[in-house]
């Protein structure tokens, strides 16, 4: 039996001046599964007000498709400013369905395209970058920051933190800011899975 996506109240959308683009990888976009994502994005709503989109994607071309929807001129959404990206990988590449992409690639597959936005990696994905690496998807694509986590997923998801992350943000949009109240809120959650953030 499929399971209906949940669907967020469009007016809801229309009133809130921010929210999460959330894109997550799955093996098979046409499995019509409720994901713990998009549980956890309809609690971030119901907590914080904050309202979301997500897209599913099970190839690089699917993840570039989505992104290029959302970030094409004619969508009435222009106010999401953090990219949340749920996808398996470690360092600097991701994997979508056994195929592993650098994020050398993804920068090239949009660059100057990601003006002003956060791309935020769950700990599904290690992010561990060094400073080349960090500062060339930064000026390829022209995005603010990546921020994300380096330590393994072990059983504990960041999702807890993400949704605080996100919080704060919409409440502060001063990033250095927002990181430093992260780390003196939720300071053993943010050690223990080693929150870093790309500026």
């Amino acid at each position: 039996m499929l399971q209906e996506r949940p669907k967020l109240p469009q007016e809801h959308l229309k009133e809130t001046d921010y929210f999460i683009y959330c894109l997550e990888a799955v093996n098979d976009i046409e499995t019509d599964v409720i994901t713990e994502t998009q549980k956890d994005l309809l609690q971030l709503t119901a907590q914080f007000g904050i309202a979301s989109i997500h897209k599913t994607c099970d190839t690089i071309e699917g993840l570039e498709d989505s992104l290029t929807v959302l970030l094409s001129d004619d969508h009435n959404f222009k106010d999401y400013e953090i990219i949340y990206l749920i996808i398996n990988g470690e360092g600097n590449n991701v994997c979508i369905n056994d195929y592993y992409y650098s994020l050398q690639e993804i920068a090239e597959l949009f660059e100057g395209r990601l003006q002003g936005k956060i791309l935020h990696f769950s700990n599904a994905k290690i992010l561990d970058l060094d400073e080349e690496e960090a500062q060339y998807f930064l000026d390829i694509t022209g995005a603010k920051a990546v921020s994300g986590y380096g330590n393994p997923f072990h059983g504990i998801a960041s999702t807890q933190l993400d949704k605080a992350f996100f919080n704060l943000f919409n409440e502060d949009e001063n990033i250095l800011e927002v990181v430093e109240e992260l780390h003196q809120k939720f300071y053993k959650a943010c050690k223990l899975l080693d929150f870093r953030m790309y500026y």
